[in-house]
């Protein structure tokens, strides 16, 4: 334990001695959470939309009104013909077109069909997605408005649909991003710094010659470990408390769950991308080589762990792929107790998981380092 606590406070010193790498590792988590906080958004409202009305009747402003009050459909442009349509969307002014056909009126006035084209840039597939299916919503809803009107002009008063299908989403009923995104941007946050500060620091020690007077010194291989990894865990839970405090001042982001298992399973998390970092130092020779190879495990957990695409929508070989990554079950665990408010009972294979992925990977850094100080 005196070989461990003097390592102990040689890391902190030298940390706060380099206090330009210990400024971002505090300040940039909480600039990076409050600009995609703000800027990741699932929810796409207020696309640009180019209206050609042909008909120019009462019944085609209620339904481009319909449009307008979604919020979804901003109208900044009308065109006089097709050409201005296809114009505005291959430019990118419009990211949506409505058509209305001149005999829109007459088809609804005379119990006909109404056809409207809503022609929509795919190029962008979570716009395009959103506008398509707030259309088809925003004309099933019309529909049925004038169905039931004209239902109670013929006499029939009481009209009940075939299905009453009643929707109650849970955890997130407002269905607000951020509640989403928060907690996932907070995980990225700590792989990020903690894979790689831990990464890079040890590589500069290699480069300017100190580690190996640390290396001569009369300490076991996991005492040097453990002296490299102790002073990063006070920092993560310095970037955590800083990231929640902001997450639910500024997103008014919901703890449903309790703060102290939050804290505990965070606590496995930033070991095991620790120990990740640790392991990375072990192979890399350089410090752009230990910022690339940082890189290659910030990437992929950022696309297959489930904190920006679902991760049942994957490929076999990549749904699995993820469950190498720590991020993967840590998200699992953060809107498990953020969102849900559940506990141990139910996160017990994700905390499983990372319990053995920190095992394996410190065993193999052990290793790795006692061959090359041999």
């Amino acid at each position: 334990m005196k070989r461990l606590w003097a390592l102990l406070i040689k890391e902190f010193i030298q940390m706060r001695r380099d206090r330009i790498t210990f400024a971002m590792m505090v300040g940039l988590p909480v600039i990076q959470l409050l600009v995609f906080g703000f800027a990741i958004n699932t929810d796409v409202k207020h696309l640009s939309t180019i209206v050609f009305d042909q008909s120019r009747q009462q019944e085609g402003r209620d339904l481009l009104a319909e449009f307008t009050a979604s919020e979804y459909f901003d109208i900044n442009y009308v065109a006089s013909s097709y050409q201005q349509v296809n114009d505005a969307i291959e430019a990118g002014k419009a990211k949506v077109g409505i058509i209305l056909p001149p005999d829109f009126s007459q088809n609804i006035n005379h119990g006909r069909s109404a056809a409207v084209q809503v022609i929509v840039d795919a190029s962008d597939s979570m716009s395009a997605s959103s506008a398509i299916s707030t259309a088809q919503m925003i004309g099933q809803l019309k529909s049925q408005e004038i169905l039931l009107k004209k239902l109670e002009n013929s006499g029939i008063k009481k009209f009940e649909q075939p299905y009453d299908i009643r929707i109650r989403p849970w955890y997130n009923p407002d269905f607000v991003s951020a509640f989403y995104m928060v907690p996932g941007i907070l995980g990225t946050i700590l792989t990020m710094t903690m894979v790689m500060i831990t990464s890079m620091a040890i590589v500069r020690e290699r480069e300017q010659g100190t580690l190996e007077q640390l290396i001569v010194t009369p300490m076991r291989s996991y005492e040097l470990m453990l002296g490299k990894i102790i002073p990063y865990i006070f920092v993560g839970y310095v970037q955590a408390t800083l990231s929640l405090i902001m997450g639910v001042l500024v997103f008014d982001l919901p703890l449903q769950g309790s703060i102290g298992l939050l804290y505990a399973l965070t606590t496995l998390f930033i070991i095991a991308s620790l120990a990740l970092g640790v392991l990375i130092s072990t192979v890399a020779k350089t410090q752009m080589q230990a910022m690339q190879m940082s890189f290659f495990i910030f990437l992929p957990s950022i696309l297959l762990s489930g904190f920006m695409f679902p991760r049942e929508a994957m490929p076999k070989l990549f749904y699995w792929l993820g469950n190498v990554l720590p991020l993967t079950f840590y998200l699992e665990i953060m809107r498990g107790i953020v969102l849900k408010g559940i506990g141990l009972e139910f996160l017990w294979t994700q905390t499983l998981a990372l319990i053995t992925f920190i095992v394996v990977v410190l065993t193999l850094s052990i290793i790795k380092f006692q061959k090359k100080m041999a």
